[in-house]
């Protein structure tokens, strides 16, 4: 039997999109989007950030607002009706595509959205998808206690898992969840692809049933085992005997924790942990980043990213003397001045 004690987001973005939004208060939530946006990069959950960048005409809100969308969930609004029904639906359609980008829509409110307000609206989605690693932590126990508050402040989203219900704290980070399993091993075999794993349990044969699984199951991200020089060579040992080969049993790191940080009080192995950790996430966003970069050492080129400014125009259908577009101010006239020099 399994519990999770909160709702997991990769969970809440495979449910279908709803068909009753607008209709009930489901899902919506009054914070306003800013504290919507700093409690949802803290719990580590994907979010379209939908701005309204220019108008003509009647409409329900004025340009620059803003709502946030989850898979699950809305904050704040851009005026409500069928214009943010659509809006709502637009976004999760993005949140499905995994990626990060940006989009810019028209909206004519007439009678195909159901608004008499005659004007128009162009939106901007900003989808923010977590770059955080996810990991498994299995163990409850006094490394686990120490270290749990401080992954919690760091970009990682965890599920905390063990078999006893009774052993974890009261109050958990934002970017904790925690599972309790009577067969942890279970949640071994059915993690994610990519996912990292961390085994701090309080018994070795358990530690060893969850590393052959993992190892087995072949998806993993990184395996890092508590224990001894020791332990290690036991494991290795065994697994060589259960025909594992030896790079198999290299994706194994056992003692976890960094090698110049010693100590053997809880708090001492957990910061050597957590070091690893962050060397494990820095370490894969650096690798990203140059991948993304296309030639490396080639500065001579501006590599350009996100919507590009003939893009922005046509997709606003609008020309910078429009009233969509019209700056209202001396410093809005250079703000777009520079945006325009800066794509072309």
């Amino acid at each position: 039997m399994m519990n999770r004690d909160k709702p997991n987001s990769r969970e809440m973005q495979s449910k279908p999109l709803s068909r009753s939004l607008n209709q009930t208060i489901s899902g919506f939530h009054q914070q306003s989007w800013s504290q919507a946006i700093a409690k949802l990069e803290q719990a580590g959950t994907d979010y379209v950030i939908a701005t309204i960048v220019g108008t003509t005409g009647s409409t329900p809100r004025a340009a620059s607002s803003k709502m946030v969308i989850t898979a699950y969930d809305i904050f704040d609004t851009l005026g409500g009706g069928h214009l943010e029904y659509k809006v709502i639906e637009h976004a999760r359609k993005l949140l499905l595509q995994g990626e990060t980008t940006q989009d810019l829509s028209h909206f004519q409110l007439g009678a195909n959205l159901g608004q008499c307000c005659g004007g128009a609206a162009v939106v901007m989605f900003e989808t923010m998808v977590c770059q955080k690693l996810r990991l498994n932590v299995y163990g409850a126990g006094h490394v686990a206690q120490a270290l749990i508050p401080i992954l919690g402040q760091l970009p990682v989203r965890i599920n905390w898992i063990d078999n006893r219900a009774d052993i974890f704290p009261e109050h958990m980070p934002e970017n904790v969840i925690k599972v309790v399993d009577e067969e942890p091993v279970e949640q071994a075999k059915i993690a994610v692809d990519n996912m990292a794993h961390l085994i701090l349990t309080h018994n070795h044969q358990l530690d060893f049933a969850l590393a052959e699984a993992i190892i087995k199951a072949g998806n993993a991200s990184w395996l890092g085992v508590i224990g001894s020089e020791t332990k290690a060579k036991r494991f290795k040992h065994r697994l060589a005997h259960r025909d594992f080969n030896q790079e198999q049993i290299a994706q194994m790191t056992c003692p976890v924790g960094l090698s110049n940080v010693s100590g053997k009080l809880p708090m001492e192995v957990a910061v050597s942990i957590a070091g690893e950790i962050i060397n494990l996430y820095q370490s894969a966003h650096t690798g990203f980043n140059q991948a993304d970069s296309g030639h490396e050492g080639n500065t001579s080129t501006k590599k350009r990213e996100g919507l590009q400014w003939q893009s922005l125009q046509q997709s606003l259908k609008l020309t910078p003397d429009s009233p969509a577009m019209r700056p209202r101010s001396a410093t809005q006239t250079i703000e777009l001045r520079s945006v325009k020099e800066e794509h072309q």
